[in-house]
């Protein structure tokens, strides 16, 4: 995937700012930066969820940017979304929720009455089970805690098997242990399927943990964009400004640290709160 001068602006604000970067191989890359960095609308537009004002993506001498009706919609379904919201429907169990992943492949009379092929349910089944939660196949959807719904909203992802996913802060409302469950998914899908899988994040230390590469953003620019070791606290301050928001998190020892949750005699992974949405 090659992006070149990728633009975004909403009337005089320019949210993400002539962004250019290449993917030249799997990897899972983490994108980082404060509030309004201009990562989630970078996400939305490689996903063609949102239209660039300007720019280029080529995927194998293919402009995405370009596509439209039907080709937009496959690849809308090669490049799966995941939200930090989830995006389920809570009152379907979860196994109907992941075979949503197919509804783009389907016809449309298929699609207004959720007819799926047994095949398909036992996909849907093996995705859930390779996430560790086959077991709730057949609950509500809103029954689950926080960490699960992201592991059904991955399931649905890998439902559409797509050849690149993108996550928007997936781990940014979810506890500390559930947000391991969940990375742990992410890069086991760019391990085992070798995808590239790029991922929004809020937190220093995840990036540092799961990711091959990182790009840093401020103001819509990228400022950053090399391996995960060389975030120096230097650099840190570089993408995320001089500002009292990154000096709260710095001296924050609070409540991603290494050890022992408090009651529940489990480890807790280590994540350092950096930034909410961008």
């Amino acid at each position: 995937m090659k992006i070149a001068e990728l633009t975004k602006t909403f009337g005089k604000i320019t949210a993400v700012d002539t962004v250019s970067f290449s993917i030249d191989q799997p990897q899972m890359v983490g994108v980082i930066g404060p509030s309004g960095a201009g990562k989630s609308t970078m996400l939305r537009m490689i996903n063609r969820l949102t239209d660039a004002t300007q720019g280029s993506i080529r995927i194998n001498d293919r402009e995405i940017l370009a596509l439209t009706g039907r080709e937009k919609r496959r690849w809308q379904r090669d490049c799966a979304m995941i939200f930090q919201q989830f995006n389920l429907v809570p009152r379907l169990n979860v196994v109907t929720n992941v075979l949503m992943g197919r509804l783009n492949g389907h016809s449309t009379i298929k699609s207004l009455f959720c007819v799926f092929g047994r095949h398909m349910v036992e996909e849907a089944l093996a995705a859930l089970d390779r996430l560790g939660i086959a077991d709730q196949a057949l609950q509500r959807a809103e029954t689950l805690s926080g960490g699960q719904q992201q592991r059904v909203a991955i399931a649905r992802a890998l439902m559409q098997t797509p050849k690149m996913v993108l996550a928007d802060e997936p781990i940014a409302s979810l506890d500390p242990l559930s947000a391991e469950k969940v990375m742990n998914s992410l890069r086991e899908i760019r391990d085992r399927d070798n995808l590239t899988v790029i991922c929004n994040l809020h937190t220093l230390d995840t990036a540092r943990t799961y990711c091959d590469r990182v790009i840093g953003m401020l103001e819509g620019r990228i400022v950053f964009d090399d391996l995960p070791e060389k975030l120096t606290p230097s650099v840190v301050r570089d993408i995320y400004g001089a500002n009292e928001e990154l000096n709260e998190s710095v001296t924050s020892t609070a409540i991603f640290k290494p050890g022992v949750e408090p009651d529940s005699g489990q480890p807790t992974p280590a994540l350092t709160p950096l930034a909410a949405n961008g």
